[in-house]
């Protein structure tokens, strides 16, 4: 991984750098009209605009020290190539392998701004559920910060690829990437085309309780992606905890059990089953109750689309060749 690297703001004019002039000095945007200074180009054409409207310098070349402040970013930093440019990552970034080793800034709601300070980052890209509060108190320390507040649907995914693209002066890159999982979607949808019926299913999150995803989750959007239909979805909420009488009220004929381990979804499964009347239920009296790995599932990032592949085949293999 580099460290260090320089400090000095870069111009883009014949290569030339701004000497003796240190990033910590420079606001974003004192930086980006520096940089359209030497280009002869207005500064307003070098922003890109962050998911709360705040206006964003387009980098002249890629951050050297980038700062994730949530598991699904640095995961796309990683897929970008980029792993090798980050400098921290929160306590939950565990994938790829390689961001464990990474110095860590804390959790999604607790960042401690002093490491991220300490990290000396070039870029901080925040995402939904880190506090605001603590972004702006990020952005006052001059560091550069961009905040993505994406995710809805399946399509948002390949738009917030882009995205970060841009911020990273990745854009070829996050455009491959983009395509790719694009491509993917559309595959699922075409082999949908046309699909008999759509399996009602219910979604549970292995822990404690009957935590299931609303109608605002897109694990919502993603079952409905795959050709069935969640129970929950007239729900106005991501996440809310379920009756067990409301599940046989509503028959499922498919669970998923969003686990991290086979012993977790073994765990889960035999649980539900052993709950009273729930034995009736469509999807546990024919035994299909299926393991989704919860690390790929819970992160709106590119292990979706692997999610979306196995719900699809599962819910429709006559469509996918058997395949599971």
């Amino acid at each position: 991984m580099r460290r260090g690297g320089s400090d000095l703001i870069r111009g883009a004019a014949r290569g030339g750098r701004i000497r003796g002039v240190s990033r910590r000095c420079l606001s974003p945007v004192l930086a980006g009209l520096l940089l359209a200074t030497l280009t002869g180009g207005p500064a307003h054409s070098q922003d890109i605009l962050d998911d709360l409207g705040r206006a964003f310098p387009r980098p002249a070349r890629p951050p050297e020290r980038i700062v994730s402040m949530a598991p699904n970013i640095t995961e796309i930093l990683f897929a970008l190539g980029l792993g090798s440019r980050v400098a921290g990552v929160t306590r939950f970034c565990d994938y790829p392998p390689e961001a464990q080793r990474l110095p860590r800034i804390g959790g999604l709601v607790d960042p401690n701004v002093e490491i991220i300070r300490s990290l000396d980052p070039d870029l901080v890209v925040a995402f939904r559920g880190n506090p605001l509060r603590l972004v702006d108190r990020i952005r006052k320390l001059d560091l550069p910060v961009f905040v993505l507040d994406i995710g809805r649907s399946l399509d948002d995914l390949p738009v917030m690829i882009k995205k970060i693209g841009r911020v990273t002066a990745a854009e070829a890159r996050a455009e491959a990437l983009a395509a790719g999982l694009g491509a993917r979607l559309a595959a699922v949808d075409a082999a949908l085309k046309g699909a008999s019926g759509r399996p009602k299913v219910f979604v549970l999150l292995y822990g404690q309780g009957l935590w299931t995803c609303g109608g605002e989750s897109y694990v919502n959007d993603l079952i409905g992606r795959a050709g069935g239909t969640n129970v929950a979805s007239a729900l106005p909420k991501k996440w809310v905890l379920y009756k067990r009488e409301r599940i046989i009220r509503d028959d499922p004929d498919i669970v998923f059990i969003l686990a991290r381990s086979a012993a977790d979804f073994a765990a889960g499964r035999d649980r539900l089953a052993a709950m009273p009347g729930i034995g009736a239920v469509s999807a546990v009296r024919t035994g299909r109750i299926y393991e989704i790995d919860e690390n790929a599932a819970s992160r709106f990032g590119p292990r979706l689309v692997d999610v979306l592949d196995r719900m699809a085949a599962l819910l429709h293999p006559d469509r996918f060749g058997g395949r599971t």
